[in-house]
């Protein structure tokens, strides 16, 4: 097992030492090609690479089935010139393996802060890649949760960029509708320049045709706030100790010379509301895994989740979640269709777009989730 004491990767890219001679040789004669030139990154395990690593989401059901193409997202990080040092742990298939951080694979992702505690997941390789310092930053994927989640936990930038600011082809798919791919790294910084190489519209993802003009997002990091709107969001299950650094935060953002828009609520979060968005994730996961493996993995075995089900228990390895996914209907189907519906309705119409035009916000901020709580609490 590589990586013994985080597990925080499944493997190790046996070229980068090659790739990197190579991107110093061209900065040498060349000069670099920009600001990611020779950057040591991970990518998530369910991130496509066309090269003699894996791509199987944790789970060895499509343990050697190479991708053919790479994903869209790493053919811009090697046009960049990053060096991909390897794959990262996650969740297995990106949520559909239950327990937090842990992958077939990959094992069990340690939080370095504590390995008694949680990374969360999914993406929680990538996270604790750059909280532990392995890399400079990690390139993760959220559903529901799973970049912002393990940031919050193991103290790193995590980035959930909009729907359709990223591309998704070449990412082994959850719910497409809710997908999307984005960085994790120790400073904002680092965050805006992997975004910058990352939010490129992608002939083959329809959903990125619809976005705005390009944004340069290290230009948008300007110390000087004055004029901004920004909404307080006081509703949170944070502990004490996040409240606290959340107070002096505002104190910060009022000296920058923000307008605080104190007292902004949103619809309350509930379980019937969690449970919505497992069905939409769960009825997505059905439909639009099958339509991957025939587009992009054509040579794997496995042709259907319900295919996936069986290798796996033959292998020994129970997946209940995606055994819940098995049981949901179509996306045609009414419960589908009715929660996609009112998710969308509860978290835009009536939750952060009202409040954004009803205040004329310019931001959001709320306390973040914390501590990590103890795998013991998991149980």
């Amino acid at each position: 097992m590589l990586n013994p004491t985080l597990q925080a990767l499944i493997e190790t890219n046996p070229d980068a030492l090659s790739v990197a001679d190579d991107l110093d040789r061209e900065r040498r004669e060349r000069g670099p090609r920009g600001r990611l030139h020779g950057i040591p990154l991970v990518v998530k395990d369910n991130i496509e690479t066309a090269d003699r690593m894996q791509t199987t989401a944790g789970s060895n059901v499509l343990a050697g089935v190479p991708a053919s193409r790479d994903a869209f997202v790493i053919e811009r990080l090697r046009a960049a010139g990053v060096i991909l040092l390897g794959k990262a742990n996650l969740t297995e298939w990106a949520g559909g393996g239950g327990r937090n951080g842990y992958s077939t694979r990959g094992g069990q992702t340690l939080n370095p802060y504590d390995p008694r505690r949680t990374p969360l997941g999914s993406s929680s390789g990538s996270g604790v890649t750059a909280s532990a310092n392995l890399a400079v930053a990690g390139v993760g994927t959220e559903t529901m949760g799973s970049i912002l989640a393990p940031s919050a936990l193991l103290g790193v930038v995590g980035v959930k960029p909009t729907i359709g600011l990223v591309s998704r082809t070449g990412v082994v798919p959850v719910a497409l509708s809710m997908d999307t791919v984005g960085p994790m790294a120790r400073n904002v910084v680092d965050a805006a320049h992997l975004l910058n190489v990352l939010a490129t519209p992608d002939p083959e993802d329809v959903a990125t045709s619809t976005r705005p003009a390009p944004v340069d997002y290290i230009k948008a990091l300007v110390p000087d706030l004055r004029g901004i709107r920004i909404g307080i969001v006081r509703e949170s299950s944070a502990g004490e100790a996040s409240r606290a650094l959340f107070e002096r935060a505002i104190v910060d953002f009022r000296k920058l010379g923000a307008i605080l828009v104190d007292g902004v609520t949103l619809p309350d979060v509930s379980e019937s509301w969690f449970a919505e968005h497992l069905e939409v994730m769960f009825t997505e996961f059905k439909a639009q895994l099958p339509q991957y493996l025939a587009a992009r993995r054509p040579r794997a075995t496995v042709r259907t989740l319900a295919d996936v089900i069986e290798v796996s228990k033959r292998d020994g390895v129970q997946l209940p979640p995606l055994e819940q996914a098995q049981r949901k209907g179509d996306i045609s189907g009414e419960p589908y269709q009715r929660a996609l519906s009112h998710i969308r309705q509860i978290s835009r119409s009536d939750g952060i777009d009202d409040a954004v035009l009803v205040h004329r916000l310019d931001a959001l901020i709320s306390p973040a989730m914390g501590p990590a709580w103890s795998f013991a609490e998991e149980e």
